[in-house]
């Protein structure tokens, strides 16, 4: 069986938009299962996405109380024999290679936020690092940004960046 994930972070509603866009809730429609990596900064945001699809999610350094009681700080899954956990905050992206395999030994893939920047690398010894960067904002990128990914058998499939 194929799951459907979308990978969103650091949506930061209501300060840098009023809501999600569009095309992340038509990809929540079409997800399994929405993987949020925290900064959320409202409640009604994680309200919003539950009633388009599961969602597994941490909270983030901007996240208050409200999202604080409802979310933990690492989120861990597995899906079709893939180990996921969700971070918000990694860290400096110097050695971020090095440090998560550490701070993560019995995971396959971590899901980060906080840099609105988007990542994908696999580090020495597999895990894979996946930061989906922002759909609401971008930050010095040139783009907002979400991911999807299809897992099956056990393995990751068509990891896609997709600009907004």
């Amino acid at each position: 069986m194929t799951t459907n994930l979308l990978l969103i972070s650091d949506t930061h509603i209501p300060g840098r938009a009023r809501r999600l866009p569009d095309a992340v809730l038509r990809a929540a429609d079409a997800a399994d299962l929405v993987i949020h990596a925290g900064d959320w900064v409202s409640a009604a945001v994680l309200d919003e996405l539950s009633e388009h699809a599961e969602v597994l999610g941490v909270y983030g350094n901007n996240d208050g109380p409200d999202l604080r009681a409802r979310l933990p700080e690492v989120a861990r899954r597995e899906i079709e024999g893939v180990r996921f956990a969700v971070v918000h905050d990694t860290g400096d992206a110097r050695g971020r290679e090095v440090r998560m395999p550490q701070a993560y030994p019995d995971v396959d893939v971590l899901v980060f936020g906080h840099s609105h920047i988007p990542w994908d690398t696999t580090a020495p010894g597999g895990l894979r690092l996946l930061n989906p960067g922002s759909p609401t904002d971008r930050r010095r990128q040139p783009r907002h940004t979400m991911m999807t990914v299809l897992v099956d058998a056990g393995e990751l499939r068509d990891v896609r960046l997709i600009p907004l």
